[in-house]
């Protein structure tokens, strides 16, 4: 992402100081027994989640420190946790060690924590996912990782730096850590439906919450507020939402790009300006060099017809990813054994065993890839076009505004895409 000049300077300060901090051999706290020090950016109901399930996943973490945009949201969260009490007691944050504003994410990382859970909006997240590597931090990542392609590079040549540190990089797309479907991928991976050819997934459901605008806001306060609706925080929701669905065929397709897509999308419903300026629902076809093709669907209309689910078919066979079902040259089903593990929390556990083990995960590459792959999808909705992978990626066009001040007002709306008028850029 493109950020303003002042702010640029600042990050760029604030991370070449950050850098000279020195890690243990092997990442921080390496194969060590000691305390791994927590700190959370964004303290929404994902945000607290996920400090919940890393509080849980090793019972030598201890959360320190939070920030959040705003007060209300910082200290609801921390009042959530403690009243959680099998991890109360490790809940260590103090009023000094609570931030807020756009700079909550570099006081966090300079409060003496370990790893760090980037919970924010997604317009944030390729400059918070810099910075936490500059610093030297273990990171989890919700999904996505950016809203644009410039925020893509941002983040995987910040995910190299992080291999090169030795510093694990886990994601929040989380079905890659739900143990019936790596059983069921792992057969796509073996054969099971021989040489995929058509993927379906779909991701249409009802509409979600919006905050109702008080007279104390400025427009920045509201749009940060109702984040979702805004597409230089969010991405839209076939990037923010749907990038589930499209991950796990991405997966599926053993994390091949796809060469290039073309679609359709609109704002049929949800039309009101409560709704910022996004689509209610986007069809995209994404197509592959072996002549596959994935058919997308996601939409956000109320009393609709809901699925969500992934259909897979190949030579040999045909899968139903979300009921870990596969027909054809071979039938299999996965079973259950009462062993599975919660995905969220399973994601957490694997990323504190990896720092324990001096081995750290890093998810980089592939997260990244899926997050552009969504990000291709709302280029070819809102502009009417076919597009390429090379030209997703070459993309210049950053979504964030020209300055990050809460006290910016007026901050218009962007206008709503025109699909055939709006530009690729």
């Amino acid at each position: 992402m493109n950020y303003p000049p002042q702010q640029r300077r600042s990050f760029l300060k604030t991370t070449a100081a950050m850098s000279a901090i020195s890690l243990l051999p092997g990442g921080v706290h390496a194969g060590s027994s000691g305390v791994l020090k927590v700190g959370l950016v964004g303290c929404g109901g994902r945000g607290t989640g996920a400090a919940s399930q890393a509080l849980r996943a090793d019972p030598q973490t201890e959360l320190v420190a939070v920030g959040d945009m705003f007060g209300d949201r910082a200290e609801s969260s921390i009042a959530q946790l403690k009243r959680d009490s099998e991890i109360a007691g490790r809940v260590k944050v103090t009023p000094e060690t609570t931030f807020t504003g756009f700079d909550a994410y570099k006081k966090v990382l300079a409060a003496g924590v370990d790893v760090v859970l980037l919970a924010s909006p997604p317009g944030f997240r390729p400059m918070h996912i810099a910075a936490a590597v500059e610093a030297g931090k273990h990171i989890f990542a919700e999904k996505p990782v950016a809203v644009d392609a410039p925020g893509c590079k941002m983040v995987l040549d910040a995910c190299r730096k992080a291999k090169e540190k030795k510093l694990a990089v886990v994601s929040g797309l989380c079905w890659r850590y739900d143990r019936p479907k790596r059983e069921t991928m792992k057969r796509i991976h073996d054969g099971a439906l021989g040489e995929l050819h058509t993927l379906h997934t779909n991701y249409i459901v009802g509409g979600l919450w919006v905050k109702k605008r008080q007279p104390e806001w400025t427009d920045m306060e509201y749009q940060l507020r109702n984040w979702y609706y805004y597409a230089w925080l969010s991405g839209d929701h076939n990037v923010e939402q749907h990038i589930h669905s499209l991950d796990k065929c991405i997966w599926a397709m053993k994390d091949e790009a796809p060469i290039a897509a073309y679609g359709l999308g609109g704002r049929q419903v949800r039309t009101g300006p409560d709704f910022g300026h996004i689509f209610d629902h986007h069809a995209v076809v994404y197509e592959f060099k072996n002549g596959a093709k994935i058919f997308s669907f996601c939409r956000q209309q109320d009393g609709c017809y809901n699925d969500v689910n992934d259909y897979l078919a190949g030579s040999k066979g045909k899968c139903s990813v979300m009921k870990h079902q596969i027909t054809g040259d071979t039938n299999w089903a996965y079973k259950r054994d009462g062993k599975e593990i919660d995905m969220y929390q399973s994601e957490h556990n694997e990323l504190f065993a990896s720092i324990r083990k001096g081995e750290p995960i890093n998810d980089g590459e592939w997260m990244t890839r899926s997050t552009l792959v969504a990000i291709l999808g709302r280029m070819v909705t809102y502009t009417g076009k076919r597009i390429t992978w090379e030209q997703a990626l070459a993309s210049t066009e950053s979504l964030a505004p020209k300055a990050l001040d809460l006290n910016v007002n007026p901050l218009p709306t962007p206008p709503v895409a025109l699909p055939g008028r709006t530009p690729f850029a």
